[in-house]
């Protein structure tokens, strides 16, 4: 029977954390009837429809940059993927869920109340870097600074903890949703074809990278040529999709470089003698430690499983939850969001 549940609803995958594993990993997109706005199809199965439904289906994300922007669906969505990964052996859990630094109480409490309406019991709301922070297990309680930085696909999130909460923080939109958006740029601009965001997602996951890579690699994607509307095989190379991406993984060190400048010196140079902890999916794209360890000039620390790294975190964060409701916490929301 679970007890203590870590959810991270993120704006790609949704992924639940119970006793020592996953027990459930579906991506966040919901496959809805454009006439009556109920939901047909959940997670994987709804994702292999983007792009591709009729004119009465609509493929949906009810999370864009780690905030809900449609909370029915995400209620009927969590409601499907609890009952999948418990069934009913489920009982008052204690869940924590993640959501990116810097936002609102509101937000906050909007996220507490969704899951609660979908089944859950007993809920806490933590800030991704912190969540991370508990499982890479930082004594953070200190007045030391660690930097942790979390490249997810909506957001990536920056933030400076030091004394048992968060000194600077930013969530910037910039993350690895626009490297997929810059491909499928790219491609229509130079080659004059139309490819779709699960083509340019594979094309990233196979030679994605944003440092040149010492070997070229090529890989062979199908789209349609946006002049005779037939479709289109070619074959694109790493170093165009550097170049793609070199925009998108400016906007990632800009998101670093602006945290970075509003954090007090004392905690830099900590900073820069212990290094930075890298975390989310976005992370393992081909030569991103490098790149902000060397635009930041620390050594880069890539967490165990980072596209996991967040919701282990929250798992971990739950035998804390006595600190997190005492402790005078730097967070904005832990005391008042315990729904009981």
């Amino acid at each position: 029977m679970a007890t203590d549940v870590g959810i991270d609803l993120g704006s790609y995958k949704t992924v639940i954390f119970s006793g020592s594993g996953i027990v459930l990993e579906h991506p966040t997109y919901v496959t809805v009837d454009n006439d009556t706005w109920e939901p047909v199809y959940f997670g994987e199965k709804a994702r292999q429809t983007l792009g591709r439904t009729p004119d009465s289906f609509s493929c949906i994300n009810p999370v864009q940059h780690g905030k809900i922007s449609d909370y029915d669906l995400v209620e009927y969505m969590l409601k499907e993927y609890m009952s999948e990964a418990f069934g009913n052996r489920i009982v008052r859990p204690r869940i924590m869920a993640t959501l990116p630094s810097g936002l609102t109480e509101l937000q906050h409490h909007s996220l507490a109340n969704v899951i609660e309406s979908s089944g859950g019991r007993n809920i806490f709301v933590l800030e991704s870097p912190l969540a991370v922070a508990y499982g890479l297990d930082l004594d953070f309680s200190k007045p030391h600074g660690y930097l942790i930085i979390d490249i997810g696909a909506g957001t990536t999130d920056v933030a400076v903890i030091s004394m048992g909460g968060i000194a600077v923080c930013n969530s910037s939109p910039v993350a690895s949703y626009d490297f997929d958006s810059q491909i499928i740029k790219y491609v229509r601009s130079e080659y004059n074809i139309e490819i779709g965001p699960l083509m340019a997602e594979s094309v990233k996951k196979q030679i994605g990278a944003v440092v040149e890579r010492p070997v070229e690699i090529a890989v062979v994607a199908k789209g349609r040529n946006v002049f005779t509307g037939l479709p289109e095989s070619f074959e694109i190379t790493s170093s165009e999709v550097f170049y793609a991406l070199k925009e998108t993984a400016a906007g990632i060190c800009n998101a670093v470089r602006k945290v970075l400048s509003e954090t007090d010196p004392d905690l830099l140079s900590d900073i820069k003698k212990d290094g930075f902890y890298l975390a989310g999916g976005g992370c393992q794209i081909y030569g991103m430690d490098a790149l902000l360890s060397d635009y930041i000039g620390a050594k880069a620390h890539v967490c165990e499983d980072p596209a996991y790294s967040v919701v282990k975190g929250a798992a971990a964060a739950l035998r804390h939850s006595g600190e997190l409701k005492n402790v005078n916490y730097q967070l904005r929301s832990i005391r008042e969001l315990e729904i009981s």
